[in-house]
């Protein structure tokens, strides 16, 4: 975990994902702002925990989703 997260993330602006669907599905959000990190919860259980991932392990995965299969 970073450090003084848990400030950053009680003051961060979650926003849900743009994979994640309209209907109240399997819906991931994410905080914005947060420096070398990425922090990702569950939208449907916003109290619950939250993963925190390097910027540089967030930019690879998104890059692997945005690849054609």
């Amino acid at each position: 975990m970073i450090a003084d997260s848990r400030h950053a993330l009680s003051a961060a602006n979650w926003r849900k994902s743009s994979y994640s669907n309209t209907q109240g599905g399997d819906c991931v959000e994410v905080a914005d702002g947060v420096a070398g990190a990425v922090p990702v919860r569950d939208s449907k259980c916003s109290s619950g925990p939250v993963v925190i991932i390097g910027e540089r392990a967030w930019g690879v995965f998104v890059g692997n989703l945005r690849q054609p299969s």
